[in-house]
């Protein structure tokens, strides 16, 4: 091998390298910057006991005040940000499995109309009651 093969291959390496890097930096930006764009769903279980619909929505390390719930006759929407941890911003990451970022989840109802009666954290989950209004019209 001559010397101008081993410099031309040791540029190349080099250069993987640092495209590597770039790769993994555009990808860690990316997640501080779509703020404004849902980039995950979390989980929802939907039961009804009665005139009470109760919905779990798996929402660990999500503070209250991160969490929207929008509640109209098409159905319910929540929306909120789980922040990446400042310990995660200096480390190195070896596995990523939590989603972080902004997160929406829309639920379609039953048929009828509700009213968010409560909403609550309970073990990692946020927990909506919602109530069935009677119909005042209805005899």
């Amino acid at each position: 091998m001559r010397a101008d093969d081993r410099r031309l291959w040791m540029w190349a390496e080099a250069l993987d390298l640092l495209q590597g890097g770039e790769r993994l930096q555009r990808r860690f930006l990316a997640l501080e910057s779509l703020q404004s764009v849902p980039c995950w769903e979390p989980s929802v279980d939907l039961y009804e006991n009665g005139d009470e619909l109760r919905l779990l929505v798996a929402l660990p390390g999500v503070h209250f005040r991160q969490v929207e719930v929008v509640l109209d006759e098409a159905g319910l929407v929540v929306r909120g940000t789980r922040p990446i941890p400042q310990a995660l911003r200096r480390a190195t990451i070896h596995r990523l499995e939590i989603p972080y970022g902004r997160f929406e989840r829309w639920i379609a109802l039953p048929p009828g109309n509700y009213q968010l009666h409560e909403q609550f954290l309970e073990d990692g989950c946020l927990v909506l009651v919602l109530r069935h209004l009677r119909d005042e019209n209805a005899i």
